[in-house]
């Protein structure tokens, strides 16, 4: 619809957190959108491959026992997991009366199964390909987020922001990220304005693990 209201324009599809994942799963398909660039912000790629064993293996056995009870993050997870350093932002969102606060097992276990598929594909991703992440996320964390950037392909961009969060939109530096992101949309082979360096490869360590 947009592409036939406004035929000269460039088509972006822009995805952040969950709708990372579902911009992977989407253009990484037999039939991906036909848009002239993506966008993905902080994507939610922590899949099976990457979940602790305790956490993957009490979401399997609770989905298939009991998958329509709402569960909601206990307090111990929500005190110490920071979203944004833009505290105003999370006061607001916090009062927003449309806010889900509690999710259903069945609905984590399809979460989890996305961001597994998201986590892969993004390898198969053709169309031009912009990938941002913050040093400091706290929600997705770094080894799959850099396993995932370093399948893109050899033309992909990727930004790494030492001062972001997760949700990098809405940051204290969120102005730096949206004209990363306009520059990117004009041509997605210039340099962003922030100079942010690419996400960090994962390099292996002298006793042999993965970083």
């Amino acid at each position: 619809l947009a592409r036939a209201r406004h035929p000269g324009a460039i088509i972006a599809v822009a995805g952040e957190s969950m709708g990372g994942a579902v911009a992977v799963e989407a253009f990484a398909s037999d039939r991906p959108p036909p848009a002239d660039r993506l966008i993905l912000l902080a994507p939610a790629v922590w899949g099976w491959s990457n979940q602790p064993l305790p956490y993957a293996t009490s979401l399997w056995f609770t989905a298939h026992i009991a998958p329509e009870v709402v569960v909601t993050p206990p307090r111990l997870v929500t005190t110490h997991i920071t979203t944004s350093d833009n505290r105003a932002e999370l006061i607001d969102m916090g009062r927003d009366p449309l806010m889900i606060w509690g999710a259903r097992p069945s609905a984590l276990l399809g979460l989890v199964g996305l961001m597994e598929r998201a986590w892969r594909g993004t390898g198969r991703l053709r169309v031009p390909t912009a990938y941002f992440y913050g040093a400091r996320d706290q929600v997705i964390p770094a080894r799959p987020s850099r396993q995932a950037a370093g399948r893109l392909g050899g033309s992909q961009r990727t930004a790494f922001y030492a001062d972001g969060y997760h949700l990098l939109l809405v940051d204290r530096q969120a102005e730096t990220i949206w004209r990363d992101v306009a520059a990117f949309v004009r041509d997605p082979a210039a340099p962003f304005p922030s100079s942010a360096p690419p996400i960090p490869p994962v390099v292996s360590t002298r006793a042999g693990r993965r970083q």
